[in-house]
């Protein structure tokens, strides 16, 4: 399905068209510091051609069987497993991370999103309530109309597709925005729906800014439901335009998320996944573990082994086979992480190892790298501690008390995941129900089934994904009362 992909074009109505300004955004290869495509510089003008094209669609798309919908979104699947290594690549050259972990996770999670959902929809049932001898009482859930889905940079195809497929599946039509930062698996996703026979208006994919693009879906009135991921900023923004519109929203923002391990863990295997949550994507998954929380009589063990699995962290091209680290999504992403580093050091923190921005050779010179850092000794009120970096970067501190360690993971604004080390089944439990956070890992990290539900508290967000919980989210409830003759 190779096509010219030198310049992205919007998918709207069924077909592949520039901006309707014939303005065009730069493309970085984070790798390389370089321009390698152009991105239409969409406005409210798209967005309106492409929410006229989805109102148009969406009578017919809701009344097609369901069957209908899951061959369309199964062939749709099919076809990203065939070109697995064409978009693998196409997210490590668009986003930097390594080209492994796009082959091995990103995509095959983007296909699975679309199969799962798929599936789901033919066993999506309605409640029925009899009141014996009177009535019977039935819930219809019918799909809401145009929705709008607005995803982030980090792992572009897999969060694009968590949310159009539940709200293909559930029957409803599309505007969806991905990040202007890593547009070109949308921009295959767009072939794939042409290839698949995916009717016209179903799904269009608008690209551009968020000011100009993403605000315009959330401010159209014929848009009945948001869902987005991204910054939380962006998420109050979206919350200003959206409630006074009665919209629905779902909104999965940052996350500042802590790992708590006890003295008693399996140390080895505890290790091993620390690292992962620590440094995965470069630390740019909404679920790494940036704090880290040590039972005093393991910490400085833990300590000295943590800095020297990170030092050993090869960062390289992404599209090199021996890369653990690709680079950063963008150099302003880079000096923002490059920014936390040197508040850490202001704030009083001992930076263990890395934080050196690297110089590579070859095409990859003026790319935007970094390794990985491991910074101690900072208060857990300290701004390194309470924002989100987003970055390869973690903070460490040790705890003496069960009580003391919930207090440390539960102190910040954000409520999105934890992780719990320990082999004492009670105590997880007892951490696990008091810890302020959607989603409770213990004893491993990103061990997801998608039939769970997805999201944060505090201001990790509002509402769930996944399972049962996005298809209720994109459709809507009626109850039918029926009175006995």
């Amino acid at each position: 399905m190779a096509n010219n992909t030198k310049y992205i074009k919007n998918y709207i109505g069924g077909a592949l068209q520039p901006a309707l300004s014939g303005d065009y955004l730069d493309n970085f290869n984070p790798a390389t510091g370089e321009v390698y495509s152009y991105i239409p510089d969409s406005d409210a003008k798209d967005v309106a051609a492409a929410v006229e094209a989805a109102e148009k669609a969406a009578p017919g798309w809701a009344q097609a069987e369901p069957r209908t919908r899951f061959r369309l979104l199964m062939r749709i699947a099919d076809i990203i497993e065939q070109n697995l290594e064409e978009y693998a690549r196409a997210e490590s050259v668009d986003s930097g991370k390594p080209m492994s972990m796009a082959r091995t996770v990103d995509i095959p999670r983007a296909q699975s999103n679309f199969r799962f959902f798929a599936t789901s929809v033919l066993q999506f049932g309605s409640e029925s309530h009899p009141m014996p001898g009177e009535a019977i009482n039935f819930t219809l859930r019918q799909p809401l109309g145009v929705v709008g889905c607005i995803s982030p940079w980090n792992l572009p195809l897999y969060l694009l597709s968590w949310k159009i497929a539940p709200a293909l599946a559930t029957g409803n039509t599309v505007v969806a925005k991905p990040s202007e930062l890593t547009p070109m698996t949308a921009y295959l996703l767009s072939q794939a729906c042409l290839e698949a026979g995916l009717p016209p208006g179903v799904l269009n994919i608008v690209h551009g800014l968020g000011p100009k693009t993403g605000q315009a879906i959330v401010e159209h009135p014929k848009v009945k439901a948001i869902s987005f991921t991204g910054g939380t900023s962006t998420g109050k923004q979206i919350a200003r335009t959206a409630a006074p519109e009665f919209k629905k929203l779902s909104l999965e923002m940052g996350g500042k998320n802590p790992n708590i391990i006890f003295a008693d863990c399996d140390f080895d295997e505890m290790m091993v996944n620390t690292l992962r949550s620590s440094f995965s994507n470069n630390g740019q998954i909404c679920l790494c573990g940036s704090r880290i929380y040590v039972e005093r009589p393991i910490y400085e063990r833990f300590r000295d082994e943590l800095v020297k699995r990170t030092q050993f962290l090869k960062v390289d091209n992404p599209l090199s086979k021996d890369a653990d680290l690709g680079a950063l999504v963008s150099k302003q992403h880079l000096e923002k992480v490059q920014r936390y580093l040197e508040l850490a050091e202001v704030e009083g923190g001992n930076i263990l190892c890395g934080g050196e921005v690297l110089q590579l050779k070859g095409e990859n010179e003026g790319g935007y790298f970094m390794r990985p850092a491991v910074v101690d000794g900072l208060a857990i009120d300290c701004r390194t501690n309470q924002e989100e970096i987003f970055g390869p970067v973690v903070t460490l501190a040790p705890f003496d008390t069960e009580e003391e360690a919930l207090a440390l993971a539960n102190g910040t604004p954000y409520g999105l995941a934890a992780s719990v080390w320990t082999q004492d089944i009670s105590r997880a439990n007892r951490v696990a129900e008091r810890l302020q956070a959607g989603i409770v890992w213990v004893n491993c990290w990103m061990l997801r089934d998608l039939r769970t539900p997805f999201g944060g508290v505090k201001q990790s967000g509002v509402g769930r994904e996944g399972g049962q919980e996005v298809l209720r989210f994109f459709t809507e409830p009626k109850n039918v009362c029926i009175k006995y003759g």
